[in-house]
C-alpha cells in the first residue's frame, strides 16, 4: 500500500486512500448511498462489483453487476463467485443494502417485520459471511455495515428499522473481535439524514419535514451522499489501520445533539 513520502528521520505517513487495484462489493449499490460509495472507490482506481435487486443504471465498463437479493444465500455467494473468477478475491465488502418499513408498531404487520429484519439484519450476516470466508482464508480485508443513526437512539414509528440497525451495528463490533485476529478489521457507518432519491421522494410527499431535520442538525443540512462514501475511503486505507470495530457516525451531529 503507498504512503506519503517521508522526510529523513521521519516515519512515513499512512496514505488517507485506498490503493488503486482495491477489490470491493457494495449490496444496494445502484443509488443512493451505495452508488455513491461504489463511484467514489472507481474513481480511485477500485475494480468494483454491486449486488443490487435492480439494474444499475449507467454502470461504468468494467463494473461487475449483480441482480439479487442480499437475504438469499445463494445470490449473495453468487456475486463473491464473480469477483473470485475475475479479479481472485475481494478486499473490502460494504453491506449497505436496506430498507425502511417506518409506521406505527401497532399497524406494522408480521410480514413487514420479518422482510425488514430478512433484508437489513439477515442480509449483512450473509454478505458478511461470505467476505468473511474469503478474507480469512487470504489474512486481509476490510467489511464495513451501513447502520443508522438510528442504530443508537430510537425513533417513533421505526421499531423494525432501529431493531435491525442496532443489530448491525452489534453484528459489526461481535465479527471485529473474532476476525482481527485474522487480519479482517470491521467497522459501520451510521449516517444522519442524507440527501438521497428516496429521501427527496419521501420529503416530496410529505412523510418528512426538510424545516425539522435541518433544525434537528447542529449543522442545518442534510448529510451528501459523498460525504459518506469519503468515510468508506479513508476506512479502506492504510491510514485506518487501527480502526476496528467502530461505529461511526456521519450524521453532522444530529446524535450528539442533546437539545430540544
Amino acid at each position: 500500500m503507498s504512503t506519503a513520502m517521508a522526510l529523513p528521520g521521519e516515519a512515513a505517513t499512512p496514505s488517507p486512500l485506498p490503493p488503486p487495484g482495491t477489490r470491493v462489493l457494495v449490496t444496494g449499490g445502484a443509488q443512493g448511498i451505495g452508488r455513491a460509495v461504489a463511484d467514489a472507490f472507481a474513481a480511485r482506481g477500485a475494480r468494483v462489483c454491486i449486488l443490487d435487486l435492480g439494474p444499475v443504471p449507467d454502470a461504468p465498463a468494467g463494473w461487475i453487476t449483480v441482480r439479487g437479493s442480499v437475504a438469499d444465500a445463494a445470490e449473495v455467494e453468487g456475486a463473491f463467485a464473480r469477483m473470485d473468477e475475475a479479479w481472485g478475491g475481494v478486499d473490502v465488502a460494504h453491506a449497505n443494502a436496506g430498507l425502511s418499513a417506518n409506521k406505527p408498531t401497532l399497524e406494522l404487520t408480521e410480514a413487514e417485520w420479518r422482510r425488514t429484519v430478512e433484508v437489513n439484519l439477515t442480509g449483512a450476516f450473509l454478505t458478511a459471511q461470505a467476505a468473511g470466508r474469503r478474507m480469512v482464508a487470504q489474512g486481509s480485508g476490510l467489511l464495513l455495515f451501513t447502520a443508522s443513526l438510528y442504530h443508537a437512539v430510537g425513533g417513533s414509528g421505526r421499531a423494525a428499522y432501529c431493531g435491525t440497525k442496532g443489530g448491525v451495528a452489534n453484528l459489526a463490533r461481535s465479527l471485529a473481535c473474532e476476525w482481527a485476529e485474522h487480519g479482517v478489521r470491521v467497522n459501520a457507518l451510521a449516517p444522519g439524514y442524507v440527501e438521497t432519491a428516496l429521501v427527496a421522494d419521501l420529503l416530496a410527499r410529505g412523510r418528512l419535514d426538510a424545516g425539522a431535520i435541518a433544525h434537528r442538525s447542529p449543522q442545518r443540512r442534510l448529510v451528501q451522499p459523498g460525504e459518506v462514501a469519503a468515510m468508506a475511503l479513508f476506512l479502506a486505507s492504510p491510514a485506518a489501520s487501527s480502526i476496528n470495530g467502530a461505529v461511526l457516525a456521519v450524521d453532522g451531529g444530529w446524535t450528539a445533539n442533546g437539545a430540544p
